[in-house]
């Protein structure tokens, strides 16, 4: 499932970007086709998350991008691919976060802070800092840190991929605050991070009975639920 997700996202972006006239409609289909298949292998005491993941990233991408107007897609719209895609990287997150060995997440929030921090001296991101800051706070506020640290890298890899070839431009003025950005900033992740705060919340208080866990991922929600059920049966 995992390559699936990588190759439809970097292929997808391909298409969307220089598929013609009719591109972005593959890409739609496909985007949900691959979530489909995602829900449906999915145990149901993942689907909460997956579900919502998809609410909060739709929310999100009309705040930020409508409302803010932080960015804006190339056809000025929000494109269907987007809310499932955000699911898709989630997933693909939680599983990656599971192999990541203990305190490589604070490597990479270190490793992120000197380049924010040029960034913002050198006057190229002075939103950088900002975006920093929320994702420390999203660290300081979940044990899923290794989820957060690794949605930093890998959504970076993202928007790298997508800023390069002309999906989606950050603008350089940040509406609001009267900051300046890059495109995209170093930083963005911050947002996916708090995406997955608010998704790793929603199935903890949703899971509230079950045992906490470092990396509240749908795997280990799933992993727990079975613990809890097989201990009830054997009473």
């Amino acid at each position: 499932m995992n390559r699936l997700i990588v190759a439809t996202i970097a292929i997808g972006l391909v298409v969307d970007r220089h598929g013609g006239a009719h591109g972005q409609l593959v890409v739609n289909v496909l985007a949900w086709a691959v979530f489909a298949r995602l829900w449906l292998v999915s145990v149901p005491a993942q689907r909460p998350a997956l579900l919502a993941c998809l609410v909060y990233a739709t929310a999100g991408e009309v705040f930020l991008s409508l409302v803010w107007g932080l960015y804006d897609y190339r056809l000025g719209n929000i494109p269907l691919f987007v809310p499932p895609g955000h699911v898709l990287l989630f997933f693909l997150g939680t599983q990656l976060a599971a192999k990541l060995q203990d305190g490589a997440e604070w490597w990479i929030a270190a490793l992120a802070l000197p380049i924010v921090a040029g960034l913002a001296l050198a006057g190229r991101d002075t939103l950088g800092p900002l975006l920093y800051a929320l994702f420390l706070a999203c660290m300081a506020l979940s044990r899923s840190r290794k989820l957060y640290a690794t949605m930093l890298v890998l959504s970076l890899a993202m928007e790298l991929w997508g800023t390069w070839l002309g999906n989606w431009t950050w603008r350089h003025e940040v509406p609001w605050l009267g900051l300046v950005t890059a495109n995209p900033p170093l930083a963005a992740g911050a947002f996916y991070a708090a995406l997955d705060l608010l998704v790793v919340s929603t199935v903890g208080r949703r899971r509230r009975q079950l045992p906490a866990s470092p990396i509240l991922t749908p795997s280990t929600v799933s992993h727990q639920a079975a613990t809890c059920s097989a201990r009830s049966s054997s009473r």
